[in-house]
């Protein structure tokens, strides 16, 4: 008579999970590992241009804040330049043009401040509005999240924005639109991010 075989169940499949911030940004997690914490530093003092601060929240499906999410922002310089031998062109000293920023623990808002971006020339597609781009990782998230942050006073060149213009919907199109305002005489820019439901924001295969 055959043996009987008890087969293992399969594991269930892991996400960023709670180790995100400890592997990415020990420092928020209150882990003194780096003489100088990663990502924080995104223009750095030499860059030229309108300085400003973006903040926001990612949202989940029900709703609600999430409150462990990390993101990693990528730009240009005013001038349109990135930090990249095929960026464009030069950028100031100390000017990196990434940064990585997570939410707050207890109230899930994230927020960094940067200088406004130029328009940029894209690859094959024309010029580009001025725009940020953002990486999201988040427990429950199997695949980081690839979007952009566009700005409402850039209307014009928002129009002409060849990504932009592939979304079909105009309505959806604005999930990708930051609002302007000012606090204390500075340009902030809100801009949260909705993982699913309506208004959903509109994410890219990159």
């Amino acid at each position: 008579m055959p043996q009987k075989i008890d087969y293992l169940k399969e594991s269930p499949s892991q996400t960023a999970g709670p180790y995100v911030h400890i592997g990415l940004a020990p420092g928020a997690a209150g882990f003194d590992i780096y003489r100088r914490e990663l990502g924080w530093d995104i223009a750095g003092p030499n860059a030229a241009g309108e300085r400003i601060r973006v903040e926001g929240v990612v949202i989940d499906g029900m709703g609600a804040p999430i409150k462990d999410v990390m993101l990693e922002v990528w730009q240009a310089n005013a001038q349109g330049h990135y930090a990249h031998p095929e960026g464009g062109g030069p950028v100031e000293d100390g000017f990196r043009g990434w940064g990585r920023v997570i939410t707050d623990f207890n109230t899930g808002e994230w927020g960094f401040d940067t200088i406004k971006p130029g328009c940029t020339r894209g690859r094959n597609v024309g010029t580009q509005a001025p725009h940020l781009n953002l990486w999201i990782v988040a427990r429950g998230i199997n695949i980081g999240l690839n979007t952009r942050m566009y700005f409402s006073d850039e209307a014009e060149a928002n129009a002409a924005d060849p990504v932009l213009r592939l979304i079909e919907w105009e309505n959806r199109r604005g999930t990708l639109i930051a609002q302007r305002s000012e606090r204390d005489g500075k340009p902030v820019y809100r801009f949260d991010i909705k993982l699913q439901g309506e208004d959903e924001t509109v994410f890219f295969d990159v």
